[in-house]
């Protein structure tokens, strides 16, 4: 059986400390503008994605929560290509590849340097590789040899890479790994811990087929060019920085009842995974605008579930606790893992809004039409009138006067 060294490390907390009112200082702005941008990066990596949405959120989430991601799911259900484009929005270093039995570790970690050597001192070119990735994507992770996991755990555990003489401080926001299934050798399963948040994609829904043909003929969406240097990075920093300082007093009561209730309900979670998971409900509150946490942020705690099943059982044991759950950042993220009507008006707002834009941009046509009409069934069958939310009720009446013969 393969050996992975699994010691214990330090877990770092997320530091409780008083927020400001929002919208009272110009940190505050500065929170809501980067929430926003981040978000409609996020948006703009998910259009053409059918279904796939949430992985391209939640790898905003834990950038921000400085955490990692594990995707797993059956060839062929563009987990690469959900990472690819939000990757591509976020700017920044990005680094891909595919593990195998024999894959090196120099293949991913660089070279040895020749001219070191040579001088009797074994050193690493770092340049290009992970070491020195901002974002990275391992696909088959599990894969790997020993010598490439163990020198991947210290990565992604202390972000400091460790080999030979060469000891590099490494500015991984978020490592996003790939396979088909969870393994089951032990040793794997214990750097599997090290994915704080887990997504199971599964292929796309008879109902939604039509709409990942049309997708599927049309031209691959090319990412918006990052602004600035690093592109957004540098927003996803200070949102970073802001969710390191979130205040979860309010929040941390509740927290502490949704673990008990998943370990009750038999869904394993550690202490490490328990004290990380304030790290997502931090960075999903930073998202959403504000510097203090709240129950509208607890839909991220199914992700730190270890399976499939476990996490639909975390969303099932959760519901009441997550029912005014939602993301104005990450809307359809917050939509599957909390099946709230907040998450649902949120997510149905922003399709709307989307739909009206394009709409007014092409030439009068059936197509458009089709998508605006089927946005107005899809509020009218998840909402009554009388429930409708004042935003999501313009958006409708936008929607019907759009429809509406001329």
């Amino acid at each position: 059986m393969t050996e992975i060294s699994t010691a214990p490390t330090t877990v770092p907390t997320v530091p409780a400390t008083p927020a400001t009112p929002a919208a009272s200082t110009p940190a505050a702005s500065t929170l809501a503008a980067d929430a926003e941008s981040v978000g409609a990066a996020v948006a703009g990596a998910g259009r053409g994605l059918i279904d796939r949405e949430t992985v391209a959120e939640v790898v905003t989430l834990c950038a921000v929560a400085g955490e990692h991601l594990l995707v797993i799911g059956a060839p062929g259900t563009a987990k690469s290509e959900a990472v690819r484009r939000i990757a591509g929005r976020l700017g920044g270093r990005y680094f891909e590849y595919l593990l195998g039995r024999f894959t090196e570790p120099n293949e991913l970690f660089g070279p040895v340097d020749l001219r070191g050597l040579r001088e009797g001192r074994v050193e690493f070119e770092t340049a290009g590789m992970l070491p020195e990735a901002e974002i990275a994507f391992l696909d088959e992770v599990f894969l790997g040899s020993t010598a490439v996991l163990n020198t991947l755990l210290g990565l992604l555990n202390e972000r400091v890479f460790r080999r030979g003489r060469t000891v590099l401080d490494s500015p991984l926001r978020v490592c996003v790994g790939a396979a088909n299934h969870l393994p089951d050798d032990p040793a794997l399963a214990a750097f599997a811990d090290r994915f704080l948040a887990r997504v199971f994609v599964e292929p796309v829904a008879d109902a939604r087929l039509e709409e990942l043909l049309e997708a599927g003929r049309r031209p691959a969406a090319l990412s918006a060019a990052p602004t600035g240097p690093g592109g957004l990075l540098t927003a996803v920093d200070r949102l970073a920085a802001a969710a390191r300082a979130c205040d979860l007093d309010e929040v941390t009561p509740l927290v502490g009842t949704a673990l008990r209730r998943l370990r009750g309900a038999g869904v394993p979670i550690g202490d490490r995974r328990a004290v990380r998971s304030q790290k997502l409900v931090a960075a999903a509150a930073v998202l959403d605008g504000r510097t203090t946490a709240s129950a509208r942020d607890l839909w991220v705690l199914p992700l730190i579930a270890p399976t499939a099943d476990t996490q639909a059982l975390a969303r099932d044991t959760l519901a009441d606790l997550v029912e005014k759950a939602a993301n104005r950042s990450l809307v359809h993220a917050a939509e599957e893992l909390s099946r709230s009507t907040a998450a649902r008006a949120e997510r149905l707002a922003r399709t709307g809004t989307a739909l009206l834009a394009e709409h007014r941009n092409l030439p009068e046509g059936r197509d458009s039409r089709l998508r605006l009409e089927a946005a107005l069934r899809e509020i009218d069958a998840g909402f009554e009138p009388a429930d409708l939310p004042t935003a999501l009720a313009g958006i409708r009446a936008e929607l019907v006067a759009a429809v509406a013969p001329s």
